[in-house]
């Protein structure tokens, strides 16, 4: 089995794997995109855009079950890519990789963190979000995520970046992510402006 710890989302984070039972961490020695698209693939998280070493994501426990992987990037699960039998790691040197299926948030424009104009990380890019569907549950689910408590005021702003997203919650998810959600097409955004919002935190 493998999976990422320590990140925002479950498409990002330190590469950890299981073996016989118990949940083992891959050295950064060699560790590149290609290695990080491999991890992608087979969580479903599609491509890599960033690996990190040194522990970026905290530092795992339990052994070191990877060091010097060297994935040509095609190959099916990360155990098909080459590795050294034995190595000379300790968790400060954990590997980590952001995909592209990792989003991630961020308010801008305002006084701090708390209030501004809704931006989402998605595939690469920093996109404003469309306000034909943001409504107060949306923001409620934004402020949550972000620790920013609960929204005060709802506000719109222009569309200025390339892309867009569009968000649908039916409850209180524990993050956009898991609420339904619409990349980049033009139909449901049309005529939107992009949705902003100040929280009370």
């Amino acid at each position: 089995a493998l999976r990422l710890a320590g990140g925002r989302s479950r498409c990002e984070g330190r590469v950890e794997l299981e073996q016989a039972g118990v949940w083992g961490t891959v050295c950064d020695d060699a560790w590149d995109l290609a290695d990080g698209d491999v991890v992608c693939r087979q969580l479903r998280c599609g491509r890599a855009i960033r690996v990190h070493g040194g522990a970026t994501f905290g530092r795992g426990s339990g052994p070191i079950l990877r060091d010097e992987v060297g994935c040509e990037g095609d190959e099916e699960h990360l155990w098909d890519c080459a590795a050294a039998p034995e190595h000379d790691c300790s968790h400060k040197e954990d590997a980590g990789v952001v995909c592209s299926e990792h989003q991630e948030w961020r308010l801008t424009g305002g006084r701090d963190g708390c209030g501004g104009r809704v931006e989402v990380f998605f595939r690469g890019t920093w996109s404003t979000v469309c306000d034909s569907t943001w409504y107060e549950l949306e923001a409620s689910v934004l402020c949550r995520t972000l620790g920013c408590g609960q929204p005060l005021l709802q506000l719109s702003f222009s569309h200025t970046l390339p892309t867009r997203m569009l968000y649908q919650c039916d409850g209180q998810q524990p993050s956009l992510a898991r609420c339904q959600w619409t990349y980049n097409k033009s139909a449901p955004c049309h005529q939107s402006r992009a949705a902003g919002v100040i929280c009370n935190g």
